[in-house]
């Protein structure tokens, strides 16, 4: 077992480094503050080639998988500018690399890879939580297109995305139980409509309820063309996103570790920097301990996932348990170790405190995690 990163890595990590280093976190903040996208930013990346890098090179993609996607999105995040948009990209693309039609890899694929077009992706609904054959939204075949029609919660960025996967319901199965479909539709399809969701994360990545009334969509808009295969396409999405989701804490967690310890060592108190001081050092290796730990969990699960290991869905579970809770440690530390600064917007902390929290309970809360792992790792009985 080789824990070495290869030179193609760590050539990968130095240069989306340097590119999140050149915009900072002032950029993100202005874009955020002024409600508008990361342009530059996502050109940038993508631009360079980093965006697409899981995406196969036939269509202009890397040629990688969720582990170089994972670098970037980390590298990204630890210099101030994490992206949940990426998180959505990340996932999209290798589903219709996947699962879609020639003609769909062909029309979706280099656009995405190049970043020239965007896709969003709509799964959550206020009435289904986490139980996704319990899905509202329904699509119906009706005079040879798919007719959608339902309502879509917390959908990130649909607002700069020029098409959204949507998963609804296309009927039952013989024994009762749901069937689903992925359709991908463009965001200017007459009766799909949606308004921001007032939020308290400082990101500007927005949040959107997406309403769809009687949505036509082309038969060759279903990801794969055989309606019915839905869940396991929802499946193969639903551990890079959580892999991606662990990455980014990774990152933020360097960041506000970055933060603290160079605060610990200039700020000078009774003739001495406060990192001098145990009750300030101490808690400060603790959290780096812990994001290594997380971030070790989070490689495994990028690992397995490209290698088609079985284990890659506890693996991708405990990877975002695991980096969500070292980042809430490292944010809480990095404003113990500030004082009243952490709360000064010129020390780029405190706004960051909505996105921290908003990974332990996304995209799949920390109780679920804890449920899956009791039932299919210790075999304990279900509760639910």
């Amino acid at each position: 077992m080789d824990f070495r990163e290869s030179p193609e890595h760590a050539a990968i990590r130095a240069a989306v480094a340097e590119i999140g280093a050149s915009f900072g976190h002032d950029y993100f903040v202005k874009c955020t503050t002024g409600g508008v996208f990361v342009d530059e930013l996502w050109s940038t990346v993508f631009g360079q080639g980093f965006g697409g890098v899981n995406l196969p090179e036939e269509y202009g993609g890397g040629g990688g998988g969720i582990y170089e996607m994972a670098i970037v999105i980390e590298e990204l995040a630890a210099q101030g500018c994490p992206l949940i948009f990426l998180i959505v990209a990340g996932m999209c693309g290798p589903i219709i690399d996947d699962f879609g039609t020639d003609d769909q890899k062909r029309r979706w694929l280099p656009a995405l890879a190049s970043g020239q077009q965007k896709m969003s992706f709509a799964i959550t609904e206020s009435g289904s939580g986490s139980n996704a054959p319990n899905l509202a939204t329904t699509a119906r075949l009706e005079n040879g297109s798919w007719r959608l029609s339902g309502q879509k919660q917390y959908i990130t960025g649909i607002d700069v995305a020029d098409a959204v996967l949507v998963v609804a319901r296309t009927g039952t199965d013989a024994k009762g139980r749901s069937e689903l479909g992925l359709f991908i539709v463009e965001t200017d399809r007459p009766g799909l409509e949606y308004q921001p969701i007032p939020m308290e994360i400082k990101e500007p990545d927005r949040q959107f309820s997406v309403f769809l009334d009687g949505v036509d969509v082309p038969q060759a808009n279903l990801v794969g063309g055989v309606p019915g295969k839905g869940m396991l396409q929802v499946f193969s999405g639903l551990n890079p996103e959580r892999i991606n989701v662990a990455a980014q804490a990774v990152g933020l967690g360097r960041y506000f570790m970055g933060k603290a310890v160079s605060y610990a060592k200039s700020r000078d108190v009774w003739g001495q920097p406060i990192g001098a001081h145990q009750g300030v050092s101490h808690p400060l290796a603790e959290a780096k301990i812990q994001i290594e730990l997380s971030r070790l969990m989070a490689y495994k699960a990028a690992w397995e996932f490209d290698h088609g290991e079985p284990t890659v869905g506890e693996s991708a579970s405990v990877a975002k348990l695991a980096a969500a809770d070292a980042v809430l440690f490292a944010f809480d530390q990095a404003v113990q170790v500030h004082g009243g600064n952490a709360f000064a917007s010129e020390y780029g902390i405190a706004d960051l405190w909505g996105l921290t929290r908003l990974m332990r309970s996304a995209p799949v809360s920390r109780e679920m995690v804890l449920n899956y792992v009791a039932q299919h790792t210790l075999g304990l009985p279900r509760s639910y």
